[in-house]
């Protein structure tokens, strides 16, 4: 078993002005209130742990009237430092964008947008494993974005049609953990998403409803931690077996706002495939744009 070659420095957002203020998934509910004190110490445990896990935290200034700005993993794509800056479906979390790209640019990295009138949601929809990006579309990210998705990234980009609305990101789907092996939720995509995965992943660990639903997917790995939202007994058995440290770090009420762990967390050292603007390999065109 290999470690994953990334996640050891993260973008995160303090929850400053968090708060369910509109619904634009199925867990979102205005009548549901948050309690932004428990909110403000679940992130701060959850930022303990990556940190003792080994992990660098920077922090993206909360914002008002941005309530979902604390969910880092949709600010966009990184790989080889460049930033691919996310196009939001919904007007709601629109205004983030321009605040994204200024804490990127002011941090160095190559900023590329991608061609306008083509939306994507960031790492929430696009996770690298084994030299590609695994990437979701269909509630939140649209189906013709891979391909240029593909060429800014300098990386092939396999597609993945998410068919559960309830699982509207990938992220909520698919965790990668080492160099082979993953969580998966193979009914929450289309026939062929489940075959790019099973051509992908050779040892894939697949999650029964109640665990999905639990959003174990929406995981942090740093090393051989596994920072989990909620950690039912077979999956911490069988990660165990595998080698690793199952750390569960209580979410909930960001969990109102259908986000856990991951969708928390933006991962700044992604480095797959060549250098960001290289040319990439010639199948990833053809297969992303499927």
């Amino acid at each position: 078993m290999s470690e994953l070659p990334w996640g050891r420095r993260f973008l995160m957002c303090p929850p400053e002005h968090f708060g369910v203020l509109y619904e634009i998934n199925p867990w979102m509910h205005r009548e549901v209130a948050v309690d932004l004190d428990r909110a403000r110490h679940q992130w701060g445990e959850l930022v303990a742990t990556l940190v003792e896990a080994g992990a660098e935290v920077e922090l993206l200034d909360s914002q008002p009237e941005l309530p979902d700005l604390v969910f880092t993993a949709n600010a966009g794509t990184v790989n080889n430092g460049r930033y691919v800056p996310s196009r939001f479906r919904h007007p709601n979390r629109q205004p983030e964008v321009d605040h994204d790209i200024a804490w990127f640019t002011e941090h160095g990295f190559d900023v590329a947008p991608l061609p306008e009138g083509i939306g994507h949601e960031g790492a929430g929809d696009a996770l690298p494993f084994r030299g590609v990006f695994l990437s979701g579309y269909r509630s939140r990210s649209d189906a013709g974005a891979h391909g240029p998705l593909s060429a800014l990234l300098g990386a092939p980009v396999r597609p993945i049609e998410l068919v559960d609305e309830r699982l509207y990101h990938l992220d909520l789907t698919f965790c990668p953990l080492d160099d082979r092996r993953a969580l998966v939720a193979p009914h929450a995509w289309d026939s062929y998403g489940r075959k790019v995965v099973e051509a992908l992943v050779p040892e894939p660990f697949v999650l029964e409803d109640d665990e999905m639903l639990a959003f174990c997917a929406n995981s942090v790995v740093v090393g051989t931690t596994v920072v989990m939202p909620a950690c039912p007994p077979r999956v911490g058995r069988q990660l165990e077996r595998w080698g690793f440290d199952v750390v569960p770090v209580d979410v909930s009420e960001f969990l109102k706002a259908g986000g856990g762990c991951r969708c928390l967390t933006l991962a700044l050292d992604v480095s797959v495939g060549p250098q960001a603007g290289d040319a990439p390999p010639p199948s990833s065109e053809s297969e992303a744009a499927r």
